[in-house]
């Protein structure tokens, strides 16, 4: 793919990682300013000489902010709250849910500056 955006996104939540051993101190509930980074991609520009325009990820920001924001991840999302599994989860929001899903290539999750998780999808497209 030739051209490449991004758009970012931050939000602030609770959670804690109840898979992990005993004692691990992630197990306890603790918070985070987290980052989400969406990238898309496509091999030719639109009409407008854009891969998309910005506001066209809008609802993204609007399902971050009713859905993540402020709230305790463990009962917000039907997943274990990892950043590889919010990455996961904004993924398919985005490609179900966003008119220029389809250019969706990636989306990145930081808990902090120095950590990140990224999903992309596999070669079946993102099957899940």
């Amino acid at each position: 793919m030739t051209y490449v955006i991004g758009k970012q996104f931050i939000f602030c939540a609770a959670h804690h990682l109840d898979r992990l051993p005993p004692g691990h101190k992630c197990t306890r509930v603790h918070g985070h300013t987290y980052t989400v980074d969406v990238q898309l991609a496509a091999d030719a520009l639109g009409a407008a000489d854009m891969v998309c325009d910005f506001g066209d990820l809008e609802d993204l920001g609007e399902y971050i902010a009713a859905t993540l924001d402020h709230r305790d991840l463990n009962e917000a999302l039907t997943v274990q709250p990892t950043c590889e599994r919010i990455a996961e989860h904004l993924y398919h929001w985005c490609r179900d849910n966003l008119p220029a899903g389809r250019l969706v290539t990636a989306v990145r999750v930081s808990e902090s500056p120095r950590t990140w998780a990224e999903y992309r999808p596999g070669a079946a497209g993102g099957a899940r």
